[in-house]
């Protein structure tokens, strides 16, 4: 009879101390997936602004400064890429830059 009595008590007791251990949450691999993106970010901004610094100083050099335009503004492009895009990637974490 007491048996029958404290069965549901027990029942829920035992749920209660599942659900309670089922809030817990580790995002490190996120911190660390983030910190990924943004060493991404940098080597593709800095591979970018070299590319299109390159390619603008082949055109002055050759005397065409209008086709050289275009490589001044991947520069540009890179530069914000490095910048901006490191920048906010780390915003979203934390993380010191």
């Amino acid at each position: 009879m007491v048996a029958r009595t404290l069965f549901p008590t027990l029942f829920a007791l035992s749920l209660a101390s599942v659900a309670h251990a089922q809030g817990t949450m580790d995002f490190s691999g996120a911190q660390t997936l983030m910190g990924t993106f943004k060493t991404f970010a940098m080597y593709a901004g800095a591979v970018i602004c070299l590319g299109g610094l390159i390619f603008a100083g082949i055109r002055m050099m050759s005397g065409r400064f209008q086709d050289a335009i275009p490589g001044l503004f991947g520069a540009l492009f890179g530069a914000g890429v490095l910048g901006w895009g490191a920048g906010w990637i780390g915003s979203l974490t934390g993380q010191s830059m």
